[in-house]
């Protein structure tokens, strides 16, 4: 873990950095031109809103003392290789007082949250909020939701007279891994979705003997610019494009766009409804894709948990739930070929099985599922026995067999002439 940036003076918030200067009156706008440009040299993000939204967050981080919120910045991609860590780099050099992590506790973070908060960095998140985390994790969480907001204190018990203590939690947070956050997390953030750049998507080499010294010099100068606005943003209430908890975590942005005046208000209001919608319709998919790992979970658990389902099985059994969505998705309901689209995001592909009496069909094996239902589904306990391999199944509960998909399900045992047999 690294902390050693200087820590800007609270009365004038200047920081002690190389290159500072003193932005002139009306030169605010002039600056987030230059820190956007910077960003923008370095990193591909997925669109100009978010470019937008990057800047402001970072120029943000300079009056986190002024704000009531302090929102997160969720850098998360599907795969690795996509620029995640480039972009907690820059963020480095950039935010006001850094502090990178790869992985840490709950303790270190608020007993190093205090009055004038740092910038917390953490990389590789998934290490910390996948399916084999530690039960740390569930509290790491929760101080990271309760520091989205001022005046939530986490209490422990500190001292040589073991004293209740509070301790602060409000400090805003970038926080890249591989796959989604936790909603909660993913609530209070604004969202970049990175993605690997394409071909033609060049950027500058990150070198910090030469990108530090320009990155460092433009967070001289928005000290030096936002320090004596302190005071001026803690009063500003500005129109919000959006409400609720997403006018919250953008407010921040908006008052920096503000008091840059020029093209920046209304460029950072576009960018906050363009994201907010973006992430508003993700939500309303990965809830649908929740629910289809939740319901494929099921159907597979009353088939008494067979190592093949074919897609024919699977889509019919989906289908006849009278309370899913699914006899109603798309045009004519849910075919074949929409469910391989849903599960792509899952990693979850179909392959060509040959089943009893020499069928060919696409089919799904169970173990392509357990990532996603450990990492999605959380409380999904796997409790149903699994299939004994050359031997009896699993004797169903109350005597009574399991409702099984429609069509025909493998036979015998995986292992024996009858069972499944993936063709080359």
């Amino acid at each position: 873990m690294q902390h050693n940036a200087p820590v800007p003076d609270e009365g004038s918030g200047i920081g002690d950095h190389e290159g500072a200067g003193v932005e002139a009156a009306g030169d605010g706008a002039a600056l987030l031109d230059e820190l956007r440009a910077a960003i923008g040299k370095y990193v591909v993000l997925p669109s100009q809103e978010a470019l937008t939204a990057v800047t402001l967050w970072v120029a943000a981080t300079h009056i986190q003392t002024a704000l009531q919120h302090a929102p997160r910045l969720a850098v998360i991609s599907a795969t690795k290789g996509c620029g995640k860590s480039r972009v907690l780099d820059v963020l480095y050099e950039t935010v006001h007082d850094p502090m990178m992590t790869v992985n840490t506790s709950p303790a270190v973070v608020f007993r190093t949250i205090g009055k004038i908060p740092p910038t917390l960095l953490v990389d590789e998140a998934d290490t910390i909020f996948g399916p084999k985390a530690s039960g740390d994790s569930e509290i790491l969480r929760g101080l990271l939701n309760a520091g989205h907001q001022r005046n939530r204190p986490a209490w422990r018990i500190s001292g040589p007279e073991h004293k209740p203590t509070p301790f602060p939690t409000f400090a805003m947070a970038a926080i890249a891994g591989i796959g989604d956050l936790p909603d909660t997390i993913t609530d209070r953030s604004v969202v970049l979705r990175i993605q690997k750049r394409k071909p033609g998507e060049k950027v500058a080499p990150f070198r910090s003997r030469y990108a530090a010294p320009e990155l460092n010099a433009l967070r001289g100068r928005l000290a030096a610019w936002l320090g004596p606005l302190r005071s001026t943003a803690a009063r500003m209430v500005p129109q919000m494009p959006v409400e609720d908890r997403a006018a919250d975590t953008w407010e921040p942005l908006v008052i920096i766009a503000d008091l840059a005046s020029g093209h920046w208000p209304a460029q950072a209001r576009a960018a906050c409804v363009a994201m907010t919608r973006f992430e508003a319709v993700q939500d309303e998919q990965t809830n649908v894709k929740v629910r289809l790992l939740r319901d494929i979970h099921r159907i597979f658990e009353r088939a008494n948990n067979p190592e093949v389902l074919s897609s024919q099985d699977l889509v019919a059994a989906l289908i006849q739930d009278a309370d899913a969505p699914w006899a109603e998705h798309g045009n004519k309901g849910l075919n074949a070929h929409h469910l391989g689209f849903l599960l792509r995001d899952f990693d979850i592909r179909p392959a060509n099985y040959r089943f009893a009496g020499g069928r060919q069909a696409k089919a799904y094996t169970r173990n392509r599922f357990l990532d996603a239902w450990a990492r999605h589904c959380p409380h999904l306990t796997e409790a149903t026995s699994e299939p004994v391999h050359g031997g009896a199944p699993a004797r169903p509960a109350q005597g009574k067999p399991p409702a099984a998909p429609a069509g025909s399900l493998p036979v015998g045992p995986p292992a024996g002439p009858a069972g499944p047999k993936r063709t080359l």
